[in-house]
């Protein structure tokens, strides 16, 4: 037996994998806890706010799987609104004309939304890099002009939502929020629990060196299928979302590539390939549009400087200078090693 055989041997027998640290356990309960609390703002605040937080929610579903797809996937789509529109016009067929439930009508959403993703990951997954970004941008267009076709769902103009217009204003308001805060838990729980699976280890391996992890065994196509499905059913969520708080769905909206602007920005400022980072740059936008928003075109030429700075300076975002270079993570996704007694 080797002497390096020997050697691992040993440190099998006196030590063992970790997958919750200190910070993670205080980062997850925290979670809890302010999802706890904004459980109870309604109560609290004025509606224009609890509005406003609903768009946090949204951008937050987005950010966090649009991280997945890009940050640990490797695969940066300018065409996740083309999920974003089909969530939000699944939504008004299954609520409205189907009579489902609001709950029932929002899952199924991701499901069409991630049913929809399989072929179409067969076609986009025959172009790389910034030919695979424009080939998804175009698979949104098509996507849109398609959908303007049926004057069923209102073609161009679009179409309202009415499943919930029986209730008054307030409560409509505040279900919203409810249904949203609900969702974002979900999902970052879900985004959570896939990569401390063997399927997000895989996907880890493909984040650091995609070459690396084929030449080991991991199978990069069909990991990278699954987390490119999985962000296609989170756009398809936030899309519902948008149906059910704006009482109205328009194709130009939508479908429209701001919001994958919108995702690319706050991935990038927060951190690319952490969970955390996309929260903080959820934040950061979040508090930046409140602020801003007034200053029209002024506000997004602030965006884009803001966004150029962090690409070409600081390319591990906010997150990547708080945590010290990944030493640091408020979720249990790591693996930390440490002595037996």
């Amino acid at each position: 037996m080797s002497a390096s055989v020997a050697q691992v041997l040993v440190e099998q027998r006196t030590h063992f994998v970790r997958r919750w640290t200190r910070t993670s356990i205080i980062g997850s309960s925290s979670f809890l806890v302010v999802a706890a609390l904004l459980a109870v703002l309604p109560f609290m605040v004025n509606l224009s706010l609890v509005y406003s937080m609903i768009d946090l929610f949204i951008l937050v579903i987005l950010a966090m799987t649009w991280n997945m797809l890009a940050g640990y996937g490797g695969m940066v789509s300018v065409g996740q609104q083309a999920y974003i529109g089909i969530g939000a016009y699944s939504m008004v067929v299954l609520a409205d004309s189907l009579g489902l439930n609001i709950f029932a009508a929002i899952a199924l959403s991701a499901v069409v939304c991630g049913v929809i993703a399989i072929p179409i990951s067969f076609l986009v997954f025959r172009l790389v890099g910034g030919y695979f970004a424009v080939g998804t941008w175009v698979v949104a267009e098509v996507v849109r002009l398609l959908v303007v076709q049926f004057p069923q769902i209102g073609g161009g103009a679009g179409i309202s939502f009415s499943a919930m217009s029986d209730l008054s204003r307030d409560w409509r308001i505040a279900t919203s929020y409810w249904i949203g805060l609900g969702a974002t838990v979900i999902v970052v729980a879900a985004c959570v629990l896939l990569i401390r699976s063997r399927a997000g280890l895989a996907l880890t391996a493909v984040r650091d060196d995609m070459t690396a992890a084929s030449t080991s065994g991991v199978m990069v196509t069909a990991v990278k299928r699954l987390v490119f499905v999985f962000a296609g059913a989170g756009a398809g969520i936030a899309g519902a979302l948008i149906a059910v708080s704006t009482m109205r769905v328009q194709p130009d909206s939508v479908f429209s590539v701001q919001w994958s602007a919108f995702m690319i920005f706050i991935v990038v400022v927060g951190g690319v390939g952490t969970l955390e980072g996309p929260i903080i740059g959820v934040l950061v936008f979040w508090f930046l549009k409140q602020l801003l928003a007034d200053y029209g075109p002024l506000y997004l030429i602030l965006l884009g400087v803001i966004g150029i700075v962090f690409v070409l300076f600081v390319r591990g975002g906010i997150w990547g200078l708080i945590s010290r270079k990944g030493r640091i993570e408020l979720f249990p996704v790591g693996y930390n090693f440490s002595k037996k007694l």
